[in-house]
């Protein structure tokens, strides 16, 4: 039986290290390829602590594994995910990131020889041959985990010497990221900007189902919780914030036990609140609460320097004024649209001093709100999605065979 094009039914199969719970840009993806005609299957890993995930409109697979993190649980994932690929062959793979793309190459390749010698043994004709696209959403050995790590990093760069430059189809997530990766390899990549759906802007101001009391401001940050990202400075801004506020930090990592620690510590808990990690569906409820969003990360590695947060976006979809760091994506966004300002320092009390600014200025904060109804409009994935639309159209069309 002639599988691919000839069959109405396409096959995709995404993949992506984490446990599926909170990436947003790997939905969207696979909400797309659904409406290019996939039946899509999003891999993953499942933790002790995951989630169950909300139903969607794909099918998605989590592996167990043994070993939760370090060169085992990279291997491990890898070593898995290939045998998985293989073992379901479809038309269409997409790699998530340097981590996710050794076994999806590998797989590609297997498929591509298994095609080629079923055209040659048994006549079988098909229009398309497996795709492989792979999706950037950082420089991957520029990530702050790696700092440091030069063997790890090594490793990292090693495989991506090998893999990248025999890469046909690519996207990222910015053009710092594109650009990048450009000047190392020499390869064409698409500009697939990480925006999310666009959503409404009604209870923006409604503090219910919350336990604040009247008139208190909300500070949020949403996302991962790790090192640099400015979280222990925020924290102990609170002990200087002259504002009646409470900061939200919505999200899990590295640093969470740390952080709860260390508000602990500091008797900070009536002023700062962990939720832990919320589903990115659930999280919209959430941020529309807040006053002033914060992505405030330090300039500490490659990664951080040129990144275009998820947060961020999701602040602008819930027209939340932002505080955030001068980095180009960001800055470049700030600066057309007029939607918040840039940290002027770390230093927990002149950041307590800026933000004290920021919240009581109503004028300046309506003026902001104002600006993010029209930014939130433009920066939205129904209209990035035709990009993306476009370029599997034409990867499917214009493939040659082997």
């Amino acid at each position: 039986m002639e599988t691919g094009r000839m069959n109405p039914e396409k096959h995709a199969i995404v993949s992506v290290t984490n446990d599926l719970t909170t990436d947003q840009r790997v939905d969207r993806t696979c909400q797309t390829l659904v409406k290019a005609g996939y039946k899509v299957l999003l891999t993953g890993r499942i933790r002790p602590d995951s989630k169950t995930l909300t139903p969607r409109n794909y099918q998605v697979r989590r592996l167990r594994l043994l070993f939760e993190k370090g060169p085992l649980f990279y291997a491990e994932f890898n070593i898995r995910l290939f045998f998985f690929l293989i073992s379901h062959p479809s038309d269409l793979l997409v790699s998530n990131d340097t981590d996710t793309l050794p076994a999806n190459f590998l797989a590609h390749k297997l498929l591509l020889l298994s095609y080629s010698l079923n055209k040659l043994l048994f006549n079988q004709k098909k229009s398309v041959q497996p795709l492989l696209l792979h999706d950037c959403h950082e420089y991957f050995s520029g990530v702050p985990e790696l700092t440091g790590r030069k063997t790890v990093i090594a490793i990292w760069k090693w495989m991506e010497d090998r893999i990248f430059p025999k890469l046909q189809h690519v996207i990222a997530v910015n053009h710092s990221v594109a650009e990048l990766y450009i000047r190392e390899y020499g390869i064409k990549i698409q500009i697939i900007r990480n925006v999310p759906f666009r959503k409404n802007g009604t209870d923006i101001n409604s503090k219910h189902g919350l336990d604040i009391r009247d008139g208190q401001k909300i500070i949020i940050y949403q996302g991962a919780v790790n090192i640099d990202r400015g979280l222990e400075e925020a924290i102990l801004a609170m002990q200087y914030l002259k504002t009646d506020a409470l900061l939200i930090i919505a999200g899990a990592g590295d640093i969470f036990s740390r952080l709860q620690n260390f508000i602990s510590e500091l008797g900070l808990k009536d002023k700062v609140l962990l939720t832990g990690q919320i589903p990115f569906r659930e999280l919209h409820a959430l941020t529309i609460k807040a006053d002033l969003g914060l992505s405030i990360e330090k300039d500490v590695c490659i990664n951080y320097r040129y990144s275009l947060p998820n947060k961020f976006l999701d602040y602008i979809q819930a027209r939340v004024p932002v505080l955030v760091s001068p980095f180009p994506e960001m800055k470049a966004i700030v600066d057309h649209y007029h939607l918040g300002t840039y940290i002027e320092s770390h230093d927990p009390e002149r950041l307590a001093a800026q933000i004290d600014r920021i919240l009581n200025d109503q004028e300046g904060l309506d003026v902001y709100k104002k600006n993010l109804e029209l930014a939130a409009t433009v920066l939205c994935w129904e209209n990035e999605e035709g990009t993306l639309l476009q370029l599997i159209d034409e990867i499917e069309k214009n493939q040659t065979e082997p």
